[in-house]
């Protein structure tokens, strides 16, 4: 017992300690955030506003439960113009993302850096040449 079974005890004794309260300080820090973000919006206003879309994206993360079967997450994404020119994006799920195309325009509702709904503007669609037989 000399000078190695020392420092391996005071290895295990302080730096283990240190990362498990760094980690667990990480953890607490996002919850907060989350925490202070879901406060925030609630004392927002809900706003309504002319908007068009100006973009949409997909982010895919990917990742690897074990040894068959990754695991797949989408987030879906929409940034919106409003009349004063500003760009907001918001994340969005998955069947609201399929009915939104670039350049509709419509009402966005939001509250904060949360989204709550987009209404269409309604536009007379016209029927080509190919369009409906009577019989």
């Amino acid at each position: 017992m000399g000078f190695e079974s020392l420092w391996m005890f005071d290895l295990m004794g302080t730096v283990f300690p240190v990362f498990f309260v760094m980690i667990l300080g990480i953890i607490i820090l996002s919850a907060g955030k989350e925490i202070l973000g879901w406060k925030r919006n609630r004392t927002e206003p809900v706003l309504t506003v002319s908007s068009r879309i100006a973009s949409r994206r997909m982010y895919i993360q990917q990742r690897q439960l074990d040894d068959s079967s990754p695991a797949t997450t989408t987030l879906y994404y929409l940034t919106f113009e409003v009349e004063s020119g500003d760009r907001l994006e918001f994340k969005v799920n998955g069947e609201q993302y399929g009915m939104c195309s670039e350049g509709d325009s419509g009402r966005l509702t939001f509250q904060g850096t949360r989204y709550i709904g987009f209404e269409r503007d309604h536009r007379p669609h016209s029927m080509g040449t190919g369009g409906m037989v009577s019989g």
